[in-house]
């Protein structure tokens, strides 16, 4: 089995502290009693056999067997999701949409599930059930489901229902790839939360082995696009660079790109020159030139006409609320959610800019 924690060595010293600081408080093995996590499900060795699902319940290996497409945990084994497997989750979606009527948009959960559910109930995108009941609208997660918090399996399991959901409903869940989804991936398990080192130990496997290729997570998330462009709007994680259109890249090519290259290795990245920028540094994932002082507006209005769209909605680098830059050219939507307290989206509709707030206020940008 691959270690649970694979850390760059030039990290080890900050990550040495944050790991003391977090495990002084929650520190997690086998053998602690109380964590329940789960369904994970993997490929079986033949398509005829049933399917079994694992489960964590009181920090024991459990498993069941899917029936109809359906996963139901074992009795006595908390509140974990009972997800309804969708035999189209692996399809790839277009990465651009017109003449959509509404649009809502947020960012970086980062495990925080029941901040995510209240958000979305307050907002009326979820009922009070927790279904779907944006109608033909289309919902963007743009990255950073993964990591920090203690329930990304059900932040994970619950967009994978949406995913589903909304479709059957006429609309669309846009699940875009953030830096931290394409981290897990490659196994930096830098900030993984402590609860997931039990699945790990009983699972024997690593926690990106987990999400691999032969998960059903991991395949639905494999098919996901980086960046989507919906009416005069281009969503993505990070931000774009000027590097993008000197490259005269396409969200076609980028997006096959990400999804062929995921499971790459960091220092096979960084040997392939456009790989290394899409994945790294000034790459959509991880572009925080708009945020920083002295930014070129020009430049700006440059990738606005490349793409030829009237503003760019970002995640990744954390806000207070949802923010309007230059003139809302740019619209920065990680509200910080992350924190566990709190959060906020951004709704889109008729040309209309609103800011979703936690309470289920809405005010305008």
């Amino acid at each position: 089995m691959k270690k649970f924690i694979t850390l760059p060595s030039l990290a080890l010293l900050a990550f040495t502290q944050l790991a003391i600081a977090s495990t002084t408080s929650s520190s997690l093995s086998a053998a602690d009693p109380t964590v329940t996590d789960g369904p994970y499900l993997f490929t079986q060795a033949s398509s005829d056999a049933p399917r079994t699902a694992y489960w964590v319940c009181n920090s024991e290996l459990r498993t069941t067997q899917v029936k109809a497409l359906q996963l139901v945990s074992p009795n006595d084994c908390g509140q974990l999701p009972q997800p309804t497997l969708n035999p189209k989750a692996h399809d790839i979606s277009a990465d651009t949409y017109a003449n959509i009527e509404k649009v809502v948009a947020l960012s970086d959960v980062h495990g925080q599930y029941d901040i995510l559910l209240t958000l979305l109930r307050k907002q009326n995108i979820i009922d009070k059930d927790n279904n779907w009941a944006f109608g033909d609208g289309h919902m963007v997660m743009t990255g950073d489901m993964f990591d920090r918090g203690h329930q990304v399996n059900e932040v994970l399991w619950f967009m994978y229902k949406l995913d589903r959901q909304a479709t059957a409903a006429g609309g669309k869940l846009h699940l875009l790839m953030g830096n931290h989804e394409q981290m897990v991936m490659r196994g930096d398990l830098r900030y993984v939360h402590e609860r997931y080192r039990v699945a790990g130990e009983l699972l024997d496997r690593s926690y990106d082995e987990l999400y691999d290729k032969s998960s059903e997570i991991g395949r639905w998330l494999r098919a996901k696009n980086t960046l989507v462009k919906i009416n005069d709007t281009l969503f993505l994680h990070g931000g774009i660079s000027s590097e993008w259109v000197e490259r005269k890249l396409t969200l076609a090519k980028a997006n096959d790109l990400y999804r062929k290259n995921i499971d790459r290795s960091k220092p096979e990245l960084k040997q392939d020159e456009l790989l290394n920028y899409l994945f790294f540094g000034n790459g959509p994932t991880w572009f925080r030139g708009y945020f920083k002082p002295g930014y070129d507006e020009t430049e700006l209005d440059n990738i606005l006409s490349y793409f030829d769209v009237k503003q760019i909605v970002v995640g990744h680098t954390s806000q207070e609320r949802v923010l309007g830059l230059y003139d809302n050219k740019v619209i920065a939507v990680d509200s910080s959610i992350k924190k566990g307290v709190s959060g906020e989206l951004l709704l889109i509709q008729d040309e209309i800019f609103t800011r979703g707030l936690y309470n289920g206020n809405r005010v305008a940008l």
